[in-house]
């Protein structure tokens, strides 16, 4: 695991050992075997986007998602999870429609959104807390 200090945060920081960036600023794809150890050790907000592929909302949101990804990078970090191919890791948070966005803080749910939102709604979202 890698710790960050708050002020060496905007320093580009990266891991230790593979030598990748700790804090994108693109969307992290994550897994059901990544996510929820994700989510519980990240000190920072993530904000989630709940998708499937055959979704057209989702597909359509994608390309505004990245666009928030770099605007809020590196105070928030955005992570997207397939509930079709991780349909165990989704299944706790009761995902009824998609695109969904879940904004976590300390492993906490903090924030709820469904529907398609621009980058500019994206970006209001995740700093609405």
């Amino acid at each position: 695991m890698n710790r960050v200090p708050a002020p060496k945060l905007t320093d580009g920081p990266i891991c230790g050992e593979c030598k990748q960036s700790l804090l994108p600023n693109h969307p992290i794809e994550l897994s059901e075997n990544t996510f929820a150890k994700f989510i519980a050790r990240t000190e920072l907000p993530v904000l989630v986007d709940f998708w499937a592929p055959w979704c057209g909302p989702c597909r359509m949101m994608a390309p505004a998602f990245a666009e928030a990804a770099a605007k809020l990078s590196p105070n928030t970090i955005l992570v997207k999870l397939d509930t079709e191919a991780s349909p165990i890791a989704a299944s706790p948070f009761n995902i009824t429609g998609i695109p969904t966005l879940i904004l976590f803080k300390g492993g906490k749910v903090i924030a709820r959104q469904s529907g398609a939102m621009n980058a500019e709604q994206i970006v209001r979202f995740a700093n609405h807390v």
